[in-house]
């Protein structure tokens, strides 16, 4: 192999002399890190198994290896194509199609970055909460959105806790191994959606990730979000942009991530471990806050769906008797305060 390895050698005590490098029929393969020696690279490899989206990074959106199959000949009738491609992401992986014989892919320069290996998740790695200007409920994580202390014993570590300087001092703080910040989520990764002002034509919304996760940097982040009003955004600060139309025409998903050298790069579980951004909306003839409208219909963060709140529990739009009940109290405060001064003098 190059660019890449097996991670299991499997049984080649058939095999005298120099022994294959997998001798498995159906072998798990991963991405060989930065700095491999060169005679086991090729073009585009060696990514530490961490590719970029598209839209994001289009020089970092692919990485390569290259598998020689021993006994198998070397012309088409001995030669078969593998089966049953699976790769594994965070989340529950994809399933891939039959294999084609293509050309080969040609690269102008191999990308020589270095980019942490993420490991497979079993479960979600993040969680949305939602709040809103018109109501002092914060909406929280769903409890256990990301698994419970109680089902994993060590692997969380209360923010007050004397440990934390030993643990990040002697830790790599890009550990595959997540130790996160006990919460009532336990995720490592945390979106905050706020609704923050409601202008006469516009309305703008806050949006912050926060990192739970003592061990790892997460490197060129992205989020992807989908509200039916994108096509209504006019300005975003300080992340950058991009829509994304699956649906032709119609823009309700969009992809956010971080500037260069700015905020692209998400700390470990700590005052540096957030990264927040806002975006201005034109309210439209259809504009609602009722019924949870402003709210987004799904988020993703590096690909991995994150959990969302039940519709039920997001912050609900006060009532016309519950202003008027406020307005009141405010007329009844100051007549009380009016009497309180003319009678005092």
């Amino acid at each position: 192999m190059k660019g890449g390895q097996a991670t299991e050698q499997g049984d080649c005590s058939r095999f005298k002399g120099k022994l294959p490098h997998c001798c498995k029929k159906n072998p798990t393969v991963v991405d060989l890190l930065p700095g491999a020696p060169y005679d086991q690279q090729i073009v585009n490899c060696c990514k530490g198994g961490v590719i970029s989206s598209w839209v994001q990074d289009p020089s970092n959106a692919a990485s390569s290896f290259q598998v020689s199959v021993g006994q198998a000949g070397t012309t088409n009738k001995t030669v078969r194509l593998p089966k049953n491609f699976t790769l594994l992401t965070p989340g529950p992986g994809y399933t891939c199609g039959s294999a084609k014989i293509v050309e080969p892919t040609k690269f102008t320069t191999p990308d020589k970055r270095r980019i942490t290996q993420v490991p497979t998740q079993k479960t979600p790695t993040c969680c949305v909460s939602l709040s809103a200007f018109y109501n002092s409920t914060l909406v929280g994580c769903p409890n256990c959105a990301c698994g419970c202390q109680n089902t994993q014993p060590g692997s969380c570590m209360k923010s007050g806790s004397p440990h934390i300087a030993s643990v990040l001092s002697s830790s790599d703080k890009n550990n595959v191994t997540p130790l996160v910040q006990c919460t009532n989520h336990m995720c490592p990764i945390q979106v905050n959606w706020h609704i923050k002002l409601n202008y006469k034509e516009y309305w703008r919304v806050k949006i912050a990730i926060t990192n739970f996760n003592y061990n790892m940097n997460y490197t060129h982040w992205n989020l992807v979000v989908q509200h039916p009003n994108f096509d209504n955004l006019t300005q975003l600060f300080s992340f950058n942009y991009e829509p994304l139309t699956p649906y032709g025409s119609i823009n309700d998903t969009t992809m956010l991530w971080g500037v260069k050298f700015y905020n692209d790069l998400l700390m470990q579980a700590g005052p540096s471990g957030n990264v927040q951004s806002e975006m201005l909306f034109k309210e439209k003839t259809s504009f609602t806050f009722d019924k949870g409208w402003a709210f987004p219909r799904r988020i993703y963060f590096n690909g991995d769906n994150c959990v969302m709140p039940l519709p039920d529990a997001y912050p609900f739009l006060p009532n016309d008797g519950t202003r008027i009940a406020i307005s009141m109290l405010h007329l009844i405060t100051f007549i009380l305060a009016f009497l309180v001064v003319f009678f005092g003098t």
